[in-house]
């Protein structure tokens, strides 16, 4: 069979980085096999839905180009790819009734009060779930008849086994056994009508011919579940691939709080997509060559779904930020500058090449974000102190720098040749005949133009974009503090 996978998310804000591994691992196995990627918004917890997190879903979607062969806006034959919209054609209640006359599900008429009466036990996440005791299986038909043409709400439960065993397969955590009687009579149809996650993404997943199920471990225990549907129903159980968790530094759950949850977060914090793209693959999975830094097409080629781990993968922000930095020192210049000038403009009004400024911390940065702290000094010299002058490699202190400084002003001041090659030439020449050092001139014109111990060019590059009256007036201000 062709290998068929998707991406199902719910409309309830921002991509969060598990999604996002979620929809490139499934892209990933379908593409390596030469399969379809769908996307199917999954939309049926409507308490839940966030106005414009379907746009954002696209807009992820195309951005990292995880780009899918079917959809909502690219029929292949098995749509809709919209869950609201399959619920209102009727599918999923009409799956639910066949269960039904099968005896695999029942209706449940029991009210809030009831059910607040019964007995509850701690689930995996630690919160109280509610056990149902199979109360309405027992009705009869004419009660049930009688029910219904009452109007009384009902849900439709899934009649799962007391006794006996239920085993499954996943590709990463091989054979997993459990007692039927772990398994609740999990809720299929709410009242509202509406198909719950765990039965609607068996229906549709069927319906889609989906051949390989990619999602978190956190859906493991529900599995068994989804497989007495399948059986339920005589359908063939798909490849389950279930990841591991994500969490952050301090081996906690990644959440909201730790600031870099959602792809749209990182992009914000000025990463670059590609990045993000593929440090998210390697959140519990590598490649066999161990190679770290890989395209979206190097990720096609590589990508084996039996070489995800079981253990969590931690959020390593250090790594991220520095494959952030080796995909900027690849940029293109073009594309480079795009991404780059917004930062330095905020941070220099000053009429001075800002394109030159740009790519003079091309090589200096991790994040974009990091650009207005680097090249501000060319707006305004920030508050220094004088020890800074301080440097043994150059053997230079503050008074020897008030010395050099005020040999080397009148001769920048009398020259027209502001480029940087020029003042190169010149203040080579003027070391040459002194025997001073390079270092020993630049260090200081450098401290005294910029008011840091780093910065992203050396002392004539700076002069060279800050212009002659700039740089001037600089060195005369660092003439009168060191005096």
């Amino acid at each position: 069979m062709k290998t068929r996978t998707r991406f199902a998310p719910s409309p309830t804000g921002r991509m969060h980085v598990g999604n996002l591994r979620t929809a490139l691992y499934a892209y990933l196995i379908a593409k390596h096999d030469g399969g379809d990627f769908l996307l199917r918004i999954e939309d049926t917890d409507q308490e839940r839905f966030v106005e414009g997190a379907v746009e954002i879903i696209y807009r992820t979607m195309q951005e990292t180009g995880l780009i899918h062969d079917e959809g909502p806006d690219k029929d292949g034959g098995v749509g809709p790819y919209v869950q609201s919209e399959r619920q209102a054609a009727g599918i999923y209640m009409e799956y639910a009734k066949k269960l039904i006359e099968k005896g695999e599900a029942y209706y449940c008429f029991c009210d809030e009060e009831r059910l607040n009466t019964l007995k509850t036990k701690v689930g995996e996440d630690g919160k109280e779930i509610r056990v149902y005791d199979k109360h309405c299986l027992h009705l009869s038909k004419e009660e049930i008849e009688a029910n219904l043409a009452a109007g009384k709400p009902f849900v439709i439960r899934q009649n799962n086994p007391t006794t006996g065993t239920t085993t499954f397969h996943d590709e990463i955590y091989g054979d997993i056994t459990v007692e039927n009687a772990e398994l609740d009579d999990m809720v299929l149809i709410k009242s509202d009508g509406f198909p719950t996650y765990n039965f609607a993404n068996v229906v549709d997943d069927h319906l889609m011919g989906i051949t390989h199920v990619v999602r978190g471990n956190e859906y493991l225990s529900s599995s068994p579940k989804y497989n007495r549907l399948y059986d339920a129903f005589g359908w063939e159980v798909p490849v389950y691939v279930h990841c591991p968790l994500i969490t952050d530094e301090t081996h906690k759950k990644l959440s909201k709080r730790s600031g870099h949850s959602s792809f749209e977060d990182l992009l914000e914090q000025g990463f670059v997509t590609e990045a993000v793209v593929n440090f998210v693959a390697l959140l519990g999975w590598s490649p066999e060559d161990n190679e770290e830094i890989m395209s979206l097409d190097d990720l096609i080629r590589k990508f084996d779904y039996r070489r995800i781990n079981k253990s969590p993968a931690v959020f390593d922000y250090a790594k991220l930020k520095w494959m952030n930095g080796e995909y900027i020192k690849k940029m293109d210049d073009e594309a480079y500058l795009k991404l780059a000038m917004p930062y330095v403009e905020a941070a220099v009004k000053r009429d001075v090449d800002k394109e030159k400024i740009a790519m003079m911390v091309k090589s200096r940065i991790e994040v974009f974000t990091e650009i207005p702290e680097k090249v501000a000094f060319f707006e305004e010299v920030p508050e220094y102190d004088n020890a800074l002058y301080e440097n043994k490699k150059a053997k230079c202190d503050p008074e020897k720098a008030l010395a050099l400084l005020k040999e080397v002003l009148p001769l920048l001041e009398g020259t027209d040749d502001f480029s940087n090659d020029g003042l190169f030439s010149l203040l080579s020449a003027f070391g040459a005949e002194k025997e001073y050092k390079t270092n020993f001139i630049m260090w200081p014109i450098r401290t005294a133009l910029s008011g840091l111990a780093m910065t992203p060019g050396g002392a004539t590059e700076l002069m060279s974009v800050l212009g002659k009256e700039e740089s001037l007036q600089r060195i005369q201000k660092a003439i009168e503090k060191l005096s």
